[in-house]
């Protein structure tokens, strides 16, 4: 069982916290699908003291999702603090996470994400601020480092700890890498076998299988699922049954992906409107509908529609030619023509 400070999750596989996917449509979606932790999208530190709407928005948190994690970004003591000091007052959610890992150079040239990757002596200091600034436990999500002539993974994982953070998750690639090559799971095993807080291991994790060799090959104490469960939020089910009864579960049916895919745009609609939801679910929509037969032109048609019910009728459409196709196959070959 994966334990946090005070925090007891049901079990040990956590959603990574994703920016533009991550908000509490999709997280509750997770949730409903046993994940053990949510992780909110990153927010600005920044954003956070001046008040931004639509940053506040993103730090709601619904009790059915807890318990869940919201991770907070920035270079800044004095403004990472104060954020961590209204997040830990003003939300109910249950950890507050730091990002050390987001690649991206908006936010890395801030001195903020994977930046401070580079020197352990500033994880350690503003770690330490924003321990003392809270009550809920504190987290960090790093990278193994900024490139593979600078990973200082261990050092910034002790750093982490000899400051008070409950745990560590790390992500096996550099920020170098981006999301390229290969996740390194050996510099996550070292990292676990260097600290004593729990430490959740992220990276190339696409099937339940993949996560319990990542369990089994670095003795992490959780496994941070990401891009696997875009579309796909079977995965973290799966993954779950899989680690705990040591069963693979089927992939779900059509129909079955296209009716949660529906209910996670019916969510996005009650946070955010209808036009701006569809807008955003395209994106997801293509996730979901990855890998199912003939659905290329369902997703190009989906990416210029601006309103539910026409989502849902090429949807409902969709399935519909899909049940036909089978049950034409099955009369041609003379099988099964009785259920």
């Amino acid at each position: 069982m994966l334990k946090i400070g005070d925090i007891e999750m049901s079990n040990n596989v956590v959603l990574a916290p994703m920016a533009g996917v991550c908000n509490p449509a999709f997280r509750l979606i997770a949730k409903e699908f046993g994940c053990g932790l949510v992780c909110a999208e990153m927010v600005s530190d920044k954003a956070i003291l001046h008040g931004n709407t639509r940053t506040l928005e993103m730090l709601f948190v619904d009790e059915r999702e807890k318990p869940l994690s919201l991770q907070i970004f920035g270079g800044d003591k004095e403004s990472l603090v104060e954020a961590v000091k209204f997040v830990d007052k003003n939300t109910n959610a249950d950890i507050i996470d730091i990002n050390m890992g987001c690649p991206v150079p908006k936010v890395t040239k801030c001195d903020a994400g994977a930046r401070w990757l580079l020197d352990p002596n500033k994880i350690y200091e503003m770690v330490s601020y924003a321990v003392d600034a809270a009550k809920k436990p504190v987290t960090v999500k790093m990278r193994i480092g900024w490139d593979d002539e600078h990973i200082y993974a261990i050092e910034n994982a002790q750093a982490v700890e000899r400051a008070g953070g409950a745990a560590v998750s790390v992500h096996g690639r550099t920020r170098e890498q981006l999301y390229t090559g290969k996740a390194n799971w050996d510099i996550i095993r070292d990292v676990k076998q260097a600290v004593s807080i729990p430490v959740i291991g992220n990276g190339d994790v696409f099937s339940p299988e993949d996560a319990e060799r990542m369990l089994s090959h670095t003795g992490v104490d959780g496994v941070m699922i990401g891009r696997g469960a875009l579309g796909n939020p079977w995965m973290l089910y799966r993954t779950v049954h899989y680690l705990t009864r040591g069963e693979i579960l089927p992939e779900p049916e059509p129909a079955e992906k296209i009716r949660i895919a529906m209910l996670h745009l019916d969510r996005l609609i009650n946070l955010k409107g209808e036009g701006q939801a569809v807008r955003e679910m395209r994106k997801h929509l293509a996730w979901y509908l990855k890998g199912l037969p003939e659905a290329a032109r369902v997703k190009n048609e989906i990416m210029e529609m601006t309103t539910r019910a026409a989502v849902e009728k090429r949807l409902r459409e969709y399935v519909d030619s899909l049940a036909e196709e089978a049950a034409a196959g099955v009369s041609a070959t003379g099988e099964r023509l009785v259920h």
